[in-house]
């Protein structure tokens, strides 16, 4: 996975105006046509009135900050992360590092219920909690999946949504920590203004659904090149579209490429969930996106082939390239 980019000059004044937040309560043409809006110019956008209660997103908060409370040496019990499990500063095995420590797992109820028992100190409420908030996420990402089906004019509503739910899926669950940022912890070589949290990447799954906490510091990539600050929110959840969407669309949604800096003095506590395929579910750009005009950017490919693919790379890299069609470059 990649190595953290330089920071552009330009991105001290970029700010970031027009950053959609849709209200998912809107009639259902203006819905679709905004998330479309969004899929196609960002990649990325923000939703309220979710429907998320806030009593699943504050137990599972609780649960995360009693995880993070924990001294080191009862946090590496459930480490190191093989992908899963508790990690610190390495993001995966490639030599990529971060200002974080988090959690890592796969997102179904058995592999969280064996994993919660070097979690917490009540593994079956663990359990419970996260789930509970895995099942309203997910809910989340397949009504986002529709919409965006129906704008596409597809016939079968559940294309997308249908790869997420399929009792072999391999979407995960995460949250980072952040630590705050003080004097003494400070690299004095470092430019607090661009220590980074978590390095510039692409998310490979289809989407990305993420809350965090009301402290900044994620910022995604503009077409521009700008990197564009995204204002932090409680109440709203973040929708990334990752790279097999991409792919799906044949490019017509955005992978968005994004990063945390972790310049804050308050700790920030990001929680994600990114839903993805059953490893042999075959990825190629769906029949209604591809014309003569427009033919398939991107070869047939399994989830399970490009996953190995993310974990041989580095985080920055450009990971969908190897998968396009070399006909059409």
């Amino acid at each position: 996975m990649g190595a953290p980019s330089p920071t552009p000059l330009r991105s001290k004044k970029a700010r970031a105006p027009g950053i959609p937040i849709i209200d998912l309560s809107l009639e259902r043409s203006k819905l679709c046509e905004l998330i479309m809006k969004a899929c196609e110019e960002y990649g990325f956008f923000q939703v309220e009135n979710h429907g998320i209660s806030k009593e699943v997103i504050s137990r599972v908060e609780i649960e995360g900050q009693n995880f993070f409370s924990k001294s080191a040496l009862e946090k590496q019990r459930a480490g190191p992360p093989s992908p899963f499990g508790y990690g610190c500063k390495n993001i995966g095995s490639n030599g990529d590092k971060g200002e974080l420590e988090y959690i890592l797992l796969e997102a179904n109820s058995h592999s969280i219920c064996e994993r919660s028992k070097s979690l917490s100190i009540d593994p079956q409420n663990f359990s419970c909690v996260v789930n509970d908030y895995i099942q309203e996420v997910r809910d989340l990402a397949c009504e986002i999946l529709d919409i965006t089906a129906e704008g596409l004019r597809i016939q079968d509503k559940s294309i997308f949504s249908k790869l997420v739910l399929d009792t072999k899926n391999d979407s995960c669950f995460r949250i980072n920590h952040y630590p705050s940022v003080n004097a003494d912890s400070v690299d004095q070589n470092c430019n607090p203004k661009t220590r980074i949290g978590f390095g510039e990447h692409s998310d490979p799954q289809i989407i990305t659904i993420l809350r965090s906490n009301d402290v900044g510091g994620l910022q995604i990539l503009s077409r521009d090149g700008l990197w564009l600050p995204i204002p932090p929110s409680s109440d709203k959840f973040c929708i990334f579209v990752g790279d097999a969407f991409q792919a799906l669309t044949n490019g017509r949604f955005v992978s968005v490429r994004h990063r945390v800096l972790a310049n804050s003095e308050k700790p920030r506590t990001s929680i994600m969930y990114f839903a993805a395929p059953s490893l042999n579910a075959c990825i190629s750009p769906i029949p209604q996106v591809v014309s003569f005009e427009e033919p398939s950017l991107y070869r047939p490919f399994t989830w399970g082939e490009y996953k190995s693919a993310v974990y041989s790379l580095r985080l920055a890299d450009h990971r969908l390239d190897l998968f396009r069609n070399k006909d059409i470059m």
